[in-house]
């Protein structure tokens, strides 16, 4: 497996290949995702609740770390994305359940483009 960071500071860990369509920019894209804090904290998982997650691709629906980590995957691939702060919820957190300036951990499976 291999790891490359990119200029912003994403690490992205090709976990499987896909050899399906490539989501690009303005597709809408259907995922399965596991998120953890680096203290291995789970904190959210499509898979647990059975829900695959769409949207679109490269329109700010997402954290910049999922527009930018997801980018370039092919259908039926999965990357481990090392998401820093600032392409994540930054030092404002999210809900309670991301402490601000959190590194986040996916693990994104892309279903359909």
């Amino acid at each position: 497996m291999t790891t490359t960071t990119t200029p912003s500071g994403l690490q992205i860990e090709e976990v499987t290949e896909g050899n399906g369509p490539e989501a690009k920019a303005g597709a809408s894209v259907k995922v399965h995702y596991t998120g953890w804090l680096t203290d291995g904290k789970k904190f959210d998982s499509s898979k647990d609740r059975g829900q695959p997650f769409g949207f679109k691709l490269g329109g700010g629906q997402v954290i910049r770390g999922w527009d930018e980590g997801v980018a370039g995957m092919k259908v039926g691939g999965v990357r481990k994305l090392t998401i820093p702060p600032e392409l994540g919820y930054g030092a404002r957190g999210a809900g309670g359940v991301i402490p601000p300036n959190a590194t986040l951990l996916f693990e994104v499976e892309l279903l359909g483009v």
